[in-house]
């Protein structure tokens, strides 16, 4: 300010100036040289600082605490799945585990799966077992045989080799059947939701497996995009030029080549005309559809090269009532309830850019967390969401079975030491992203009454179920196995999408009554008796008395399921019905 104030009487006359630059010049002083030398100086003493202490404190133990410091700071949400490299976030991945003990490094499960494939062609089935605890179920050897001699079966008849092209070519030209053919084949048709889906395709496998046929499957609008080759050396993919590719998209109860309708019309006696067999087994199938769970009529498709099926229905459960399939499940099976969780990690392994997904997802919010649990939430009420009812009933599931801990509402800060408090992070899957902000909320505005830190995380909200898109599925696909991954999961009744994710991840979880009435259940929610899907359209039919029967009550290991009265699931035989 004194400089403002200056008159101009203050100003330096032009002959002091001249006489002070003569003094500089006379004695060497310049003080702009001499206040950059300084600086100069004191850059140079903080480098040498800087370098002394960092050889000092160089060594192993520095590498491993950055590289827990970067694990910690990776929060930053997902990115576009086209502008990551999964093959440069498993090495990033695999970089973390070596300073960590995390989960288990069993790659190939217990011998469930071949060590035949190339490394790389499949990250998540390489990786899996470092993001995924070591399940409690061991496969049988007997599973693990027929697994390997399915892939034998595979490699030797499937697409491309010479006995495909010989039975794709006795098809094209409509030639009769062979009376013992040396390969017979599955197709399944690519039919209905993702978590259909994936149901479906195992149970196809097991039947292709119990009658030694070599599974094809139709990739539909983007089964190929989803999941690995699940087959060494071999394809599981139907050809786009099988010659009645064209003509799934047809084929219905009233089809002259549909199982049921040509044991209406001929009594089972003669040959479909076509040179295949179309098996609906659909939800809406009739009692001579239901037939083919029953022994005496699977023998009129024992001979028959090409067998298509459509279904949208986990039909396993009654394969077990089948005399002839039942020691060979027994010997694969010895634990029932295992079924779908050694099939579905066989079969199952998200393509590279979902493994993308997954991972960054995972690594991001989820693998920080003391324990994780998984929520999917599946409504079926129309109107536009979200409903008080459905969220008391999660909060009510959630809190009566101290899966989450209470808040307190009267407290706005409860002590606890740092060192010990643990997390909880929570991933909820569901169409809409009000569940989500509520309890998000919640647990933001009042701290818990055990001191635990409970983060909520979504990964979409995609508003309604889109079928036909190949983002939406890939997104459905990445939340089911992110659930798998979780300690504790909680589902909905009646979805598939929890189905998968429990038997995948070898979850008992709770299940979350379908609400009456736009009114919370209660109990909200009950504890599953097993790991199983439900068939959710099962036959109730005496396949020797050819009458109506209770098949939840047959044998001890076929139950009726517990959100679904009708339905049917495998369980350990001591487990008794809640039904």
């Amino acid at each position: 300010m004194r400089r403002l104030n200056k008159t101009s009487n203050d100003l330096p006359k032009i002959s002091d100036l001249d006489v002070f630059r003569d003094q500089q010049t006379r004695f060497g002083l310049n003080p702009l040289k001499l206040m950059g030398g300084f600086v100069v100086c004191l850059m140079g003493l903080s480098v040498l600082f800087s370098i002394s202490v960092i050889l000092k404190d160089f060594n192993s133990n520095s590498i491993l605490t950055v590289a827990d410091a970067a694990r910690v700071l990776h929060v930053a949400p997902p990115r576009d799945l086209e502008q990551d490299d999964p093959l440069a976030e498993s090495v990033k991945h695999s970089e973390k585990l070596d300073s960590s003990s995390f989960e288990h490094d069993d790659k190939l499960l217990n011998g469930l799966l071949s060590g035949q494939f190339d490394e790389g062609s499949c990250l998540s089935r390489d990786q899996v077992a470092s993001y995924r605890k070591q399940s409690p179920y061991k496969p049988s050897s007997y599973l693990v045989s027929r697994l390997r001699r399915y892939e034998a079966l595979h490699k030797r008849c499937g697409p491309n080799t010479e006995s495909y092209n010989r039975f794709v070519a006795n098809l094209r030209d409509g030639e009769k059947y062979e009376e013992s053919p040396d390969c017979k084949y599955l197709v399944w048709v690519s039919y209905s939701g993702l978590g259909n889906r994936i149901l479906t395709l195992g149970s196809a496998f097991l039947y292709a497996l119990l009658t030694d046929r070599v599974l094809l499957v139709d990739r539909g609008v983007d089964l190929d995009d989803l999941f690995c080759e699940p087959f060494p050396e071999a394809s599981w993919l139907l050809p786009l030029d099988f010659p009645i590719i064209d003509q799934f998209k047809s084929l219905n109860q009233k089809s002259p080549e549909c199982f049921g309708n040509m044991l209406k019309t001929s009594n089972g006696s003669s040959p479909s005309p076509s040179g295949y067999v179309y098996l609906h087994l659909v939800h809406d199938y009739d009692d001579h559809d239901k037939l083919f769970f029953c022994d005496q009529d699977q023998s009129f498709l024992q001979n028959v090269p090409w067998v298509i099926m459509k279904s949208d229905n986990y039909f396993i459960p009654s394969l077990f009532l089948m005399p002839t399939f039942e020691q060979e499940l027994h010997n694969l099976f010895p634990e029932k309830e295992t079924v779908f969780h050694f099939i579905g990690r066989y079969l199952f392994f998200p393509t590279n850019p979902i493994w993308g997904l997954i991972t960054r997802y995972y690594n991001s919010y989820l693998a920080q967390a003391n324990e994780r649990i998984g929520i999917q939430v599946r409504v079926f009420d129309t109107r536009p969401g979200p409903f008080q009812y459905v969220l008391d009933q999660i909060l009510a599931c959630s809190l009566d079975n101290n899966v989450l801990p209470n808040i307190n509402a009267n407290e706005s800060f409860i002590t606890s030491s740092l060192g010990n408090q643990k997390s909880k992070a929570v991933l909820l899957t569901s169409l809409s992203s009000g569940y989500f902000e509520k309890i998000r909320d919640m647990y933001w505005e009042h701290p818990t009454v055990t001191g635990e830190v409970i983060q909520i995380f979504q990964p979409s909200h995609e508003g309604y179920q889109q079928t036909e898109k190949k983002m939406h599925h890939r997104k459905a696909w990445a939340e089911m196995y992110l659930l798998s991954l979780t300690d504790k999961l909680i589902t909905s009744s009646w979805s598939t999408f929890g189905y998968v994710a429990q038997s995948l991840g070898g979850l008992n979880p709770w299940i979350l009554y379908k609400p009456e009435n736009e009114t919370t259940p209660n109990p909200a929610c009950t504890r599953a008796m097993s790991i199983e899907p439900c068939f959710h359209a099962p036959p109730f039919f005496d396949c020797k008395k050819r009458t109506g029967t209770d098949t939840g009550l047959v044998v001890p290991h076929v139950r009726h399921c517990e959100d679904m009265s009708w339905g049917l699931k495998l369980v350990n035989p001591s487990v008794s019905s809640v039904a």
